[in-house]
C-alpha cells in the first residue's frame, strides 16, 4: 500500500515541484492544501503518513497546524517535514518544539527532499 503523503505549502510553485519529485514513479499518495485550516481538514478526513508543511501561511502557521496535528490523538503519528525560508536557529527549534521531525530550508535540493522523506517512511514505497 502506498504511503499518504500531505504536501501543505500556500505557493503553487512548491506545491508543484514537492508533488513532481515525489510523484515520480507513483510511489506515493500525494494530497495537497494550501493553507493550514484545509490541512487540518485533510489530515483527519484522510490520515497521512507524512506532512510535508510550510511555516508560513494563511489562516494558520505552520507551527500551529503542526502542533494542532501532534496534539490531536488521531494524527499524534504523523510524521512531519517543516520546508520552509526561515533559516534562523530559533525558527529551527520553535519547529522542533512544534513536534516537526525534520527541517529542511528553502531553496532545497529536491533529492536531499527525498532522501529525507525515504528515510522517515522507507526507501522500499
Amino acid at each position: 500500500m502506498k504511503k499518504r503523503v500531505l504536501i501543505i505549502d500556500d505557493e503553487e510553485n512548491v506545491l508543484s515541484l514537492v508533488s513532481a519529485t515525489l510523484g515520480y514513479g507513483q510511489r506515493f499518495d500525494i494530497a495537497v492544501a494550501r493553507n493550514g485550516k484545509e490541512a487540518l481538514e485533510s489530515a483527519m478526513n484522510e490520515v497521512p503518513d507524512l506532512v510535508i508543511l510550510d511555516m508560513l501561511m494563511p489562516i494558520m502557521d505552520g507551527f500551529q497546524v503542526c502542533q494542532a496535528l501532534k496534539k490531536d490523538p488521531h494524527t499524534a503519528h504523523v510524521k512531519v517535514i517543516m520546508l520552509t525560508a526561515m533559516a534562523q536557529d530559533a525558527d529551527r527549534g520553535n519547529a522542533f518544539a512544534a513536534g516537526a521531525d525534520r527541517y529542511i530550508t528553502k531553496p532545497f535540493s529536491p533529492t536531499k527532499l527525498l532522501d529525507a522523506v525515504e528515510e522517515i517512511l522507507g526507501p522500499d514505497q
